[in-house]
């Protein structure tokens, strides 16, 4: 199981310009209001809609929401999907906000 990963690191190497593979597993409304330029698949279509990150399956896999807790539960269920490296974004969107602004 990978570690989480915190606000101030995601930021610190999106600063760097990495290239990161996050997903949003948000709802649109809430994308469209902020989002950390990640791919969105709302938690309630990710299981439909895994071909759509079936590449990444050995790759870092940045999860995020807005609290932690759906891409939590993303983390988990991609895990048993045999994607072998997903981080949740500790926090969430609340967490990025207060730590740094919109």
């Amino acid at each position: 199981m990978s570690t989480d990963i915190s606000v101030i690191e995601l930021k610190k190497r999106l600063d760097n310009q990495e290239s990161l593979n996050i997903l949003d597993v948000r709802e649109q409304y809430e994308f469209d209001e902020f989002n950390l330029n990640g791919t969105l698949i709302p938690l309630g279509e990710l299981p439909g809609r895994l071909d759509e990150i079936e590449h990444l399956k050995d790759e870092e896999i940045i999860v995020h929401c807005r609290s932690g807790a759906r891409s939590n539960t993303a983390k988990m269920f991609l895990s048993t999907q045999g994607y072998s490296n997903v981080r949740n974004l500790i926090g969430g969107v609340m967490d990025w906000k207060s730590q740094f602004g919109d």
